[in-house]
């Protein structure tokens, strides 16, 4: 771990960084861009299943947010991942999903990850089949939602990248 690596604390999300994960997505140039009030809720409602990175100063550099499947209770499926510019290229996506699965698994039975991934994203398809190297799972890919399914004009396809089964997690 390098000197800036460990100048970062990862912890759940508060309210209080609703805005500095909007303006990080906005910022990332390649998310989907929810309203100010999504993030608001999400750093609310999801703080249990969302990973916030912060700074030595304690600002908010990068950060994951999810939610379980009501539908899969052992699936948690990752919304957004976005790294502060300044902080890209250092392994912190990756730090910050291997620190949300791991707390989640030690609060619930998780057996996977899903995503959804833009054709041609290749830093987050580099960054979920990482993840799935680093666990010995399995990814299966499909497409959830196509072009045609996107109501306000055009938007690529959604690939779905399920991962799992997640086995070396605390959990298990």
């Amino acid at each position: 771990m390098t000197a800036a690596q460990a100048d970062l604390h990862i912890d759940r999300p508060e309210v209080a960084d609703g805005a500095a994960l909007w303006r990080l997505a906005k910022e990332s140039g390649n998310l989907d861009l929810n309203s100010s009030y999504a993030y608001l809720l999400w750093c609310r409602d999801f703080a249990g299943t969302s990973a916030v990175a912060r700074g030595d100063d304690g600002r908010p550099v990068g950060f994951v947010t999810g939610y379980v499947r009501p539908d899969r209770p052992g699936t948690l499926l990752v919304w957004q991942v976005a790294v502060d510019a300044a902080y890209r290229g250092r392994g912190l996506a990756a730090r910050l999903l291997d620190a949300l699965t791991a707390r989640v698994a030690a609060e619930q039975d998780l057996t996977a990850v899903e995503t959804t991934i833009t054709p041609g994203n290749t830093a987050s398809e580099r960054l979920f089949t990482s993840f799935a190297a680093r666990h010995g799972a399995r990814v299966e890919r499909e497409v959830l939602f196509a072009t045609d399914q996107f109501p306000d004009g055009p938007h690529d396809p959604e690939v779905l990248y399920r991962i799992g089964p997640l086995t070396d997690l605390p959990n298990h």
